[in-house]
């Protein structure tokens, strides 16, 4: 019986492994290791702060940018709030002219005054393109919430909690009527890129990450 507990011990490890393979962490958790500012300069800490696992925004730091550029992938990671607090989690960031953009997973306080005033820009939306469906529950703030984006080709996905809350093509039928009614509307190729950094929003107000791991997708 012993032998047998073991082997069945074992496979569940072997399996638990497997299922893991690929994810790769993008924050070591005590340094800003692999994250750079808007032109891929050094970031140093104060204003974000790295500690016991935790990438805290505390006071004025700028937006945080992977040093790597990514394509197709699965993202995922932790996230709690301050009240009434702001952030965001774009992806395949890549620059428009004066400014760099990319697909928005809205991380927020739904009593945010942008929360107010749409759901398509409440936490876990497409930035100000698509509203999270009624899949959606967010934890309180102050609690932790888990987030995963999946970004395949066109595809985008995102998940909160567990519940998959936004999905979309990018150049679909559905993707052109949200576009037509966004603040992106007069960048036509907007999200179309194919790759680009991943960044952590910089909104003036207190927002903790944790277990930032992403993993390639072929």
């Amino acid at each position: 019986m012993k032998k047998l507990a073991y082997i069945t011990a074992f496979s569940v490890l072997v399996a638990v492994s497997k299922a893991e393979e690929g994810w790769v962490s993008i924050f070591d958790g005590e340094t800003l290791k692999g994250w750079t500012n808007s032109k891929g300069g050094e970031v140093k800490e104060g204003g974000w702060i790295a500690k016991d696992g935790v990438l805290f925004r505390k006071a004025e730091g700028g937006d945080l940018y992977t040093a790597k550029e990514y394509a197709d992938f699965e993202f995922r990671w932790e996230w709690k709030i301050s009240s009434k607090g702001n952030s965001g989690v774009k992806y395949r960031v890549t620059n428009y002219g004066s400014t760099n953009l990319g697909p928005e997973y809205q991380v927020l306080d739904d009593a945010h005054p942008d929360g107010a005033r749409s759901k398509k820009r409440q936490a876990s939306s497409l930035y100000d393109l698509l509203a999270p469906n009624d899949k959606k529950k967010l934890h309180p703030v102050g609690e932790w919430n888990s987030s995963r984006v999946v970004v395949k080709g066109k595809h985008l996905q995102h998940y909160l909690n567990g519940e998959l809350v936004v999905d979309i093509v990018v150049g679909s039928d559905h993707w052109k009527k949200a576009h037509g009614q966004s603040k992106f509307k007069g960048r036509k190729n907007f999200a179309h890129n194919k790759s680009g950094r991943i960044f952590l929003q910089d909104h003036n107000d207190k927002v903790w990450y944790r277990k930032l791991e992403i993993k390639t997708l072929k």
